[in-house]
């Protein structure tokens, strides 16, 4: 069930009126987790029950982490946790990218294998729900939390259905509270969460989809096109990433408020971002800060050398990278992510002992170089993640900084659909940042209010194409 289709509309309104109604804490916490298997099994029953299981798993572990206080056993329960979670992620995503690599290996050396692949199915959201067990299970054995006495409040904490399938990931710290806390029917919660979804559907099916159309064909035959319209299709992807993940987190956290819970915030204006590392920390925040508390903060982050420092920046944003998917692109889309980290993390020092080049950069044109440049480079580093492969991500490359003639294919939509959702989102953030709707909003009358909402999703309906895609992100 795609957010934007109507059978989820109709799954969310009988569950959205049923958890209103209901009366009782404990029954609405019952309907949630009932409604979010069921989401889940619309798609495949068998791996819903997989999921229960494994959750149940770490229930279990985490009860029994809180009972013991043997630094070994504990220890031992972790292990075991953490070996669970991933030893499921790696079967269900990795183990047929492994053995075909294994495979490519022992022919270039000369042996003749065939390895059998697997015949596994993917489960939906698998890299999203297996952090957030881990991020429990280690933060109980920190005792950062108590571990959680009642099995339905966790496995909604894992199957809780706004976020699923794409997250933003959750931790239990944040999450578990607000499930025994007691909800009331709050009009400015609501307005807001209606806000956020209405925001992701103009994200996902006025732009994202619309830019697929400038994207799909260009990345299926680079060699068709010339190097301008790979350069526009590259960014056009930019775009399209950006408010495809964007606008589903958007809903999610709308549903969520809706229902009466607060998720975290996945984005926060990251193509304004002056650097890579602040891009970082804007872009996929859940994950991005996810990474730097269970994986670059415990093996050792700032500290030691200046090459051990290097190495925990390569590993940790490899690791982004393969957490995406199970191929060469994003192991190579990760460590070049590590790499413009440690460029600039030299050239931040190099600026900082000369007084004049850290001047000019503070200001506005220096700012706006940098908000440039970093948006350049990331757009560059992006075909790798796009590209269906290494070979064609090379000829992209090529394509776009070695002119080359090439046939001008007429597209769906033209450029100017790219500029005009630049133009979009440019005035969305300038909005967000002046707070205009946040001061207008509460002034309006509820029927201009309903208004202005209903025009907005007309304008959606009508400027969308007519493929809907399916989310980026559903395939991680």
């Amino acid at each position: 069930m795609q957010f934007t289709s109507l059978e989820f509309c109709t799954f969310f309104a009988v569950v959205f009126c049923c958890y209103w109604a209901l009366p009782w804490k404990r029954a609405r916490v019952w309907l949630l987790l009932v409604a979010s298997y069921y989401f889940y099994m619309s798609w495949n029953a068998q791996l819903a029950a997989v999921i229960c299981a494994s959750s149940a798993v770490d229930y279990f572990i985490g009860r029994a982490l809180g009972a013991v206080e043997k630094r070994r056993a504990r220890k031992a329960l972790l292990i075991l946790s953490i070996s669970m979670n991933l030893g499921l992620l790696c079967y269900f995503k990795y183990a047929n990218f492994f053995l075909d690599s294994l495979e490519r290996a022992l022919t270039a050396g000369g042996f003749a294998v065939s390895l059998p692949l697997l015949k596994v199915v993917l489960p939906i959201g698998i890299s999203f729900y297996t952090f957030e067990a881990i991020s429990y299970t280690v933060d109980v054995y920190r005792r950062i939390v108590r571990p959680e006495r009642n099995l339905a409040n966790f496995l909604l904490f894992i199957s809780f259905f706004p976020r699923m399938v794409a997250g933003p990931i959750i931790r239990a710290r944040r999450f578990l509270p607000q499930v025994d806390r007691p909800k009331r029917w709050d009009w400015a919660r609501m307005d807001a969460g209606v806000q956020l979804v209405l925001l992701g559907v103009f994200k996902k099916l006025a732009v994202a989809d619309r830019m697929a159309l400038l994207v799909d064909p260009v990345f299926a035959a680079p060699t068709h096109y010339c190097s301008s319209t790979l350069w526009i299709a590259d960014i056009a992807y930019a775009v399209q990433i950006y408010c495809d993940f964007s606008g589903y987190s958007d809903m999610a956290l709308g549903t969520a408020a809706l229902l009466g819970f607060k998720l975290p915030r996945n984005f926060d204006m990251p193509y304004l971002a002056p650097n890579i590392a602040a891009f970082w920390r804007r872009w996929h925040i859940s994950l991005s800060s996810w990474l730097r508390d269970y994986v670059y903060f415990p093996l050792g982050g700032n500290r030691g050398s200046k090459l051990h420092q290097v190495a925990v920046v390569l590993f940790t944003m490899t690791l982004c990278g393969f957490w995406h998917g199970a191929d060469w692109t994003f192991l190579l889309f990760g460590t070049t992510q590590g790499a413009m980290l440690i460029v600039h993390r030299w050239f931040e020092g190099f600026a900082s002992r000369h007084g004049r080049l850290d001047a000019f950069l503070q200001t506005a044109a220096g700012t706006t170089l940098r908000v440039l440049f970093n948006f350049t480079t990331f757009c560059v580093s992006v075909v790798v993640f796009r590209a269906v492969n290494l070979p064609t991500a090379g000829t992209i490359l090529q394509g776009m900084f070695w002119p080359q003639d090439g046939l001008r294919v007429k597209f769906p939509v033209g450029p100017w659909s790219l500029i005009f959702s630049m133009a979009v989102l440019g005035l969305g953030y300038a909005l967000y940042q002046s707070r205009f709707w946040t001061r207008m909003g509460p002034r309006l009358p509820v029927p201009i209010l309903g208004l202005a909402y209903s025009a907005m999703l007309f304008f959606t309906f009508y400027i969308m194409p007519v493929e809907v895609k399916s989310f980026i992100y559903f395939q991680f």
